[in-house]
């Protein structure tokens, strides 16, 4: 019998041998639990078996194709991510991509930018000895808080903040201490290159580049900061570029003389600003006290706010162009018609005299080279109450004004309106309003009659005149545009003549209100000129809070010696920048209505 026969055999005796165990195994086995079972599972398999062997090692191959797949998935993850907590990548995320677009002016010089920088952070709860963190930490950044530092670190946070928009330095130094726990985060940094030009237009941004005040924010209302949560905007070249109206050659200049005389007339504040009464642009704004907005620590006090815009007054004598143009646009009066000012206006228990009175019958376009206060108030009463406040709202001079600007002010306007306040208002008492909104509105008076908004942006003539209601008739624009040229030849406007731009003025000086009364000691004066009166394209508007007397003005403080002096050395300034050349022989013919009308003072 072979080898195989023998096995066979043996094999073939186990049911013999294994009859007489069947009675054991009727009987009740005993309850293994589910770890003994799994334990006498492993050793059967694991037993050195030669029928189990294929079984052990797909077990074992299985087992270690787990083992690096789980560490191949580790390394992918840390290549990816590495081994920053998710507070950190969503902080570094948010940081990447706080971008702002560059801001230019009119002519492509760049009035704010970003620069990237890093900010220091650390995760306290991967610092093991804090009190040496903050030791090592405020060693080489010396302007960091110890105390504040050691309380942040000991709160039971994943991430603060250490040391925002750090140095290059001292991100070296910082590094160079190698504290697990702390790290660098790139971030983008608001630079303004001119300083404080153009500083209450631009606004500001904070330190998480987030705009807070003028344009800045305005662009954030755009859309910005939804660009920026979806990452669309992680650099500033990610952007256009957004091109103001502005000109930063004339905005220097501009501040330059309004320093000069802010500090020659020692007033409160002072402001001036210029505009394209044919676009509706801003060439140039200025507000003072300003501030720098790189480090805009005393921006919101409330002596530095933009008085252009936020600030609200009564604007004197310049409203009386509103008046002649009411009374001219409505055919209540003409540029021939005459009024008495003989003596004054009473009205119950006020009367109402001029600040320079003739005590005689007085034409339309004297009325406005004299500054009658009873002659405009007379008009106004021509005209009526409700026509009155008509033509002022439709003119926008009761109505918050409405620009880029986030920031604006409500004009003040009476809560009951009656024939005494139309009185006042005619000459400018009684209506507070921005002056940038009056200067929209002599704006429309002088253009042809269009009611151009104000913009900031850059922008055509075509552009401009898609949203520019008519609102007055383009002969009364004609009368309104010769009476402020006569006042610069005959009148108060004179100062700001210069020759060759054939400018047209009107001043204006209000009274302030203090604690409930007019105050004389206390004015507010403003000057507008136009340039040129033919066919005016700018309107320069000037203002000073509560001027004092200067030597040569002979203890006068009021428009004229002031405003009037600072708009004629701006103009002087500024008028090789502009695009209107001068001309050295006046123009043919430049009112040819009033020419046929024969209106008072032509030639």
């Amino acid at each position: 019998m072979g080898e195989h026969d023998a096995s066979f055999e043996a094999a073939g005796e186990a049911p013999a041998d294994t009859a007489g165990q069947e009675e054991e195994w009727d009987q009740p086995a005993p309850r293994l639990s589910l770890g003994e079972r799994a334990l006498a599972t492993g050793r059967a398999l694991f037993r050195l078996r030669y029928d189990q062997s294929s079984a052990r090692v797909g077990i074992v191959g299985l087992a270690f194709l787990g083992l690096f797949g789980t560490i191949g998935g580790r390394l992918a993850y840390l290549a990816v991510a590495p081994g920053e907590p998710e507070s950190i990548r969503r902080f570094a995320s948010a940081a990447s991509v706080a971008s702002r677009p560059d801001i230019i002016d009119r002519n492509g010089e760049v009035l704010a930018t970003d620069v990237r920088m890093v900010s220091i952070f650390a995760e306290p709860r991967n610092i093991i000895d804090k009190d040496e963190a903050v030791e090592l930490i405020t060693a080489v950044l010396p302007d960091v808080n110890a105390n504040e530092l050691r309380a942040k670190l000991n709160k039971k946070r994943g991430f603060v903040w250490v040391k925002r928009e750090a140095t290059p330095k001292e991100q070296a130094e910082v590094h160079r201490l190698g504290i697990p726990g702390v790290g660098f985060v790139p971030e983008s940094k608001r630079v303004y290159p001119n300083g404080v030009a153009a500083a209450h237009v631009l606004g500001f941004a904070n330190i998480d580049n987030v705009g807070i005040a003028g344009i800045e924010k305005y662009i954030d209302s755009s859309g910005l900061q939804e660009l920026n949560g979806l990452g669309f905007a992680r650099q500033a070249n990610d952007l256009k570029p957004v091109q103001l109206s502005i000109d930063l050659r004339i905005q220097h200049a501009m501040r330059d003389e309004l320093v000069k005389g802010m500090a020659h007339f020692r007033a409160k504040a002072a402001a001036s600003m210029l505009l394209d009464v044919t676009t509706g642009e801003i060439v140039s704004l200025v507000s003072l006290p300003d501030f720098d907005p790189n480090n805009p620590v005393d921006a919101l006090d409330k002596d530095r706010i933009n008085r252009m815009i936020v600030g609200v007054y009564e604007m004197g004598s310049t409203f009386k162009a509103l008046t002649v143009a009411m009374a001219i646009d409505s055919g209540k009066a003409t540029i021939n018609s005459s009024f008495d000012a003989r003596s004054k206006l009473h009205y119950g228990r006020f009367s109402i005299g001029d600040y320079h009175a003739t005590h005689r019958i007085l034409t339309v376009p004297e009325i406005f080279i004299h500054s009658s206060n009873i002659g405009t108030a007379k008009m106004a009463l021509a005209v009526g109450v409700e026509g009155h406040k008509a033509f002022l709202r439709k003119m926008g001079q009761l109505d918050r004004m409405r620009t880029e600007m986030p920031e604006s002010a409500m004009p003040i306007v009476p809560s009951k309106w009656g024939e005494l306040n139309t009185i006042t208002i005619a000459f400018g008492h009684g209506v507070a309003v921005a002056p940038m909104q009056a200067a929209a509105a002599v704006g429309a008076l002088v253009n042809g009659g269009h009611l151009i908004r104000p913009t900031f942006l850059k922008r055509t003539q075509e552009e401009a005149l898609r949203d520019a209601p008519q609102v007055i008739k383009p002969s009364t624009s004609e009368a309104l545009r010769y009476v402020m040229r006569l006042n610069a030849v005959k009148g108060s406007a004179s100062k700001a003549a210069l020759p060759g731009y054939f400018v047209g003025g009107k001043t204006g000086t209000a009274e302030k209100v203090i604690h409930g009364r007019y105050s004389k000691n206390r004015l507010f004066t403003t000057f507008m000129a136009i340039t040129p009166s033919d066919k005016p394209r700018y309107l320069f508007v000037t203002v000073y809070d509560e001027p004092q007397p200067a030597p040569e003005t002979g203890g006068y403080a009021t428009s004229a010696y002031n405003a009037g002096e600072t708009t004629g050395r701006i103009l002087e300034r500024i008028a090789p920048m502009l695009s209107v050349p001068p001309r050295f022989e006046p123009p043919q013919n430049p009112f040819p209505l009033m020419a046929k009308l024969g209106a008072w003072g032509i030639r």
